[in-house]
């Protein structure tokens, strides 16, 4: 008995989405959730405003693919910095399409700074725990 695969059908779509999220070591992951709004955050400071998809491409392209932000952990986030009032939002229209653009805040621009300064501290530490190279090669 064979069986056709249909590429294209939602199914093997969502299977295949499916597949790639666990791709990422569940480590990475975990890494990256943690600093997620220092990320969004730190994108806003330097660009005027961005869309949530704009804001998943350019971390990929920065990252040269290495990391992909889901919209399961970026919405969240960005509701989360708008509650905190850190971002702000604006509606666009576009056609018959809504796009919601996020800026920082006076707030938000406050708060990156502070974040950066305690991220780096945070690198500098696990530096001296780790003993990291950073000429180390890492392979894929």
């Amino acid at each position: 008995m064979t069986h056709k695969i249909n590429f294209r059908s939602t199914n093997f779509l969502l299977a295949l989405y499916r597949i790639t999220i666990y791709i990422i070591p569940m480590y990475y992951r975990e890494l990256i959730k943690g600093t997620l709004a220092t990320i969004i955050l730190k994108l806003l400071s330097e660009k005027d405003r961005m869309y949530g998809y704009q804001i998943t491409r350019e971390v990929e392209q920065i990252t040269a693919g290495e990391i992909i932000l889901k919209e399961g952990s970026l919405y969240p986030t960005l509701h989360r910095l708008e509650a905190e009032g850190l971002v702000s939002t604006e509606i666009e229209y576009i056609g018959r399409r809504v796009r919601k653009y996020y800026s920082l805040t006076a707030k938000g621009t406050e708060s990156i700074k502070t974040r950066l300064k305690d991220f780096s501290r945070f690198l500098v530490n696990m530096d001296k725990i780790l003993k990291l190279n950073p000429s180390m090669k890492w392979e894929s």
